[in-house]
């Protein structure tokens, strides 16, 4: 049995890979463990790599360092991808209120952060991690670390630990401020919910009824500066019962029955518009030679390419009526991008229907082999960019966006313009979730085996006191931004929640801010300001870092 004595105790490739194995199978089993409802989630991966480090457990030094600059590199890339196409969007309409709200929260986070150094004996750098733990955002623990390696040539255990010892009350802490704002201001959330469709550009079909005089007689054509809206009429069912595909020269009768797709925010003016809603006997299609298809975009040339581009209507007499993408039904006009694995649907014969089809590509089986290129090309570029030295003025160094920041940046980039190039960034939604996990989930057992051996003598000798900086760090920023939006902006408190959810990136904090209601102003508030402000975390700590 010397073998397998050797074998956990002999520091190894095989025995690390072993423990990060049962690190992160035991950390994901306790994850599914509810507290008063509320769940850490993978942040148990630390803790159970804590707890072997602090049982003696030793790892691979050079495996381990690995482990964590790959799954950090991994996660953080893939969150790129993820929120590059919404990136810039989020700024737009209501949503510039919203980022700078966010942004204030991350700048006051790190003005707490910088002035608890200042009045306590902890260093800057131990109070970064308790910075990244308070705001429950891993990858800025990660670009801390990545900077202090940078700078000192040498790695630091008391970052891990300080986020450690803040992350918990953390979580608590986040929630406890939506709940002390609805006590001060006395919030009857059922009083809250107001319409969130205004700008929304999902879509949704409808069919109307044309009563309208005034647009009787009248060719959709001559109607469509007049709409000005986001709006694509698939078919029209006339009053003797049959059907035809509208083009621009269909001459709407009474009674006829439009049947549109319309964003969410637009259906009431245009209803109004051409009669009243109504709702169609029997099979939409009964007794025409048309047919309505939804067909997946798998030919690489069509990525990119604007829906007016293809003349779809022109060349194959059929309209597309709206385009699937990542689970959001978005309206098919012509400025609208088709990319990988969109889902286009499309009304016309069967015969011209299979054309477009084969001309769109159609291959599901095409969608199921990742597109490997743009991931390890970006990782490429994003370590060259994050290698740049960059000089400010009044820093003793240059910054560098470091393995976090440079992928991050390329990432939001690539997913944001990659389909001008006709680069294929498609991935599934399940692909990109499995390699953000298994990046956060190496980074967080990596970082957990390293820490453990001194974390237990660390807190029981003064670092208990870190758990109330972080709770500090936690509270002041979302109370004081929070009474600023619900006292002096009057935004409503759905709304408020959403974006103190996203503002901390903040899973368990936006499940609490959606138990509230039914209504979708938290999902929306925090996807306005999720992107920026998880590229601002992540650089924050460095520079938070560089100025230790």
């Amino acid at each position: 049995m010397d073998w397998l004595t050797n074998f956990y105790t002999t520091p190894s490739v095989g025995s690390a890979i072993l423990f990060l194995s049962i690190t992160i199978a035991m950390g994901i089993v306790l994850g599914r463990i509810k507290f008063g409802g509320i769940s850490l989630g993978i942040t148990w991966i630390l803790f159970v790599g804590i707890l072997l480090g602090h049982l003696g457990v030793t790892v691979e030094h050079n495996v381990l360092h690995f482990a964590k600059e790959f799954g950090l590199i991994l996660f953080v890339y893939a969150i790129g991808l993820q929120v590059g196409p919404g990136f810039f969007a989020s700024f737009k309409k209501g949503g510039l209120k919203l980022n700078l709200l966010a942004v204030s929260i991350v700048l006051l986070g790190c003005v707490v952060t910088y002035c608890l150094t200042l009045v306590t004996d902890v260093d800057l750098a131990t109070m970064t991690g308790i910075y990244t733990g308070a705001i429950t955002n891993t990858p800025g623990l990660g670009a801390a670390q990545s900077a202090f390696n940078d700078i000192h040539n040498t790695t630091t255990n008391n970052l891990a630990m300080g986020y450690a010892a803040a992350y918990p009350l953390g979580v608590v802490g986040i929630i406890s401020s939506i709940l002390i704002i609805r006590w001060i201001f006395r919030v009857k959330v059922d009083k809250e919910v107001v319409n969130t469709t205004e700008g929304d550009e999902s879509a949704e079909q409808i069919t109307i009824l044309v009563t309208n005089a005034e647009v009787v007689s009248k060719t959709l054509g001559q109607l469509g500066e007049k709409v000005g809206r986001k709006m694509v009429v698939s078919y029209i069912r006339h009053d003797d019962g049959t059907t035809a595909i509208a083009n621009g020269n269909s001459v709407l009768r009474n009674n006829d029955i439009l049947v549109a797709e319309v964003r969410h925010g637009d259906k009431e003016e245009i209803v109004a518009l051409f009669g009243e809603e109504c709702e169609m006997a029997g099979e939409p299609l009964e007794g025409s030679d048309l047919v309505a298809r939804r067909i997946a975009v798998t030919n690489p040339t069509m990525n990119g390419m604007r829906l007016g581009q293809l003349y779809l209507r022109s060349l194959y007499n059929i309209n597309v009526t709206r385009v699937c993408r990542s689970g959001i039904e978005l309206v098919a006009n012509n400025d609208l991008q088709l990319l990988m694995g969109d889902r286009v649907s499309v009304v016309g014969t069967e015969e011209n229907v299979e054309q477009v089809a084969e001309m769109l590509g159609n291959k599901m089986k095409r969608l199921d082999h990742p597109n490997l290129i743009p991931i390890f090309l970006g990782i490429f570029l994003g370590i060259l960019l994050g290698s740049i030295p960059i000089k400010f003025p009044g820093l003793p160094m240059p910054v560098k966006l470091g393995l976090a920041g440079g992928p991050l940046v390329v990432a939001i980039l690539i997913g944001r313009f990659g389909p001008f190039y006709k680069m294929v960034t498609y991935t599934t939604t399940s692909a990109n979730l499995m390699l953000r996990e298994v990046g956060i989930c190496l980074f967080l057992a990596a970082v957990g085996l390293d820490a453990g051996g001194h974390f237990v003598e660390t807190i029981v000798n003064g670092g208990y006191m870190w758990v109330l900086y972080g709770l500090a760090i936690t509270l002041l920023p979302l109370l004081v931004v929070g009474f600023v939006a619900r006292g002096i902006l009057k935004i409503d408190y759905l709304t408020i929640a959403g974006m103190i959810a996203g503002s901390t990136t903040d899973p368990p904090a936006l499940a609490y801010a959606n138990s509230l209601s039914d209504s979708n102003q938290a999902n929306v508030a925090y996807a306005t300001v999720y992107p920026l402000t998880m590229f601002l975390r992540i650089l924050t700590a460095q520079l938070l870092i560089l100025i230790a």
